[in-house]
């Protein structure tokens, strides 16, 4: 379980409520709390149409809060795509390296995740945000995105990272469209053929939002979106997928407990 923790004042769902140092801490010991094994904090937000910040802002606004954190007791990973961010926030205390991009917007990335020896969370992604929903365009969209995470396990394993420390994620809602995410949320399956762990990352994304949407077609607030989150959640461990990175870790944890003591089968998705 990965819960999430942006501290930027412009991401989709929480953004600017953890800007100050005190509320990023007290919200990442509290999540720790209600069961998350990792903490990923975020300084740049990647929502759809978002504009970058500088590295320099990004690892001012991670590094302090990782480090209070850590200092805690509390296991982080940290979600960045540039490999600058990257080893400050290892060096910080973080212990994972989640990279949105896949390795792709920096070709460094790779050599700080080799040497560190830490587990590297490989993404789909087609483009940054400002343009990525442009890029959201597929003949099979399993298949496809199948074959580029398979690029990228590739590319990280010539680059010296040990099989073992790889986790690959179907990038929902990056370059997707909603009928993008539900195939591949049903296909979870092929994906897991690759012989890699797999995160499912769908808390509250606009695709939910929009499967909810008022008689007039106004989409449900990204805060109202838990229960179909937790929903997703559920189905995609049943499915096999080895983690699920969420803002309400409590409510996840406790349909995820529900599921585990219903001795229900895991589900062929393939």
């Amino acid at each position: 379980m990965i819960g999430v923790l942006n501290v930027t004042p412009d991401s989709f769902s929480d953004g600017g409520r953890y800007v100050r140092r005190s509320d990023a801490v007290r919200h990442g010991i509290e999540m720790r709390g209600q069961g998350a094994d990792l903490v990923d904090i975020g300084g740049e937000s990647t929502r759809p149409g978002a504009e970058r910040v500088d590295a320099e802002t990004e690892v001012s606004r991670v590094v302090p809060v990782i480090r209070e954190l850590a200092a805690a007791g509390v296991a982080m990973s940290i979600d960045t795509t540039r490999a600058s961010v990257a080893a400050a926030a290892l060096e910080a205390g973080a212990v994972v390296v989640n990279d949105v991009s896949g390795g792709l917007a920096d070709p460094a990335m790779a050599k700080v995740v080799a040497e560190a020896g830490c587990p590297w969370i490989l993404m789909h992604w087609r483009g940054h945000s400002r343009r990525m929903q442009d890029l959201a365009t597929y003949e099979n969209v399993v298949a496809e995105v199948r074959a580029e995470l398979a690029q990228r396990v590739d590319q990280a394993l010539a680059a010296g990272v040990r099989p073992d420390r790889l986790v690959i994620d179907p990038g929902l809602g990056f370059a997707k469209k909603a009928e993008h995410n539900w195939q591949l949320t049903r296909h979870l399956g092929e994906l897991l053929t690759l012989g890699y762990p797999l995160l499912f990352a769908a808390s509250r994304k606009s695709y939910l939002g929009a499967l909810l949407a008022a008689p007039d077609g106004a989409p449900r607030p990204a805060g109202e979106r838990e229960a179909a989150t937790i929903a997703t959640s559920v189905l995609a461990v049943a499915a096999g997928a080895w983690g699920v990175r969420v803002h309400d870790v409590r409510g996840t944890v406790d349909a995820l407990q529900v599921w585990a003591a219903s001795g229900a089968p895991r589900l062929a998705t393939a």
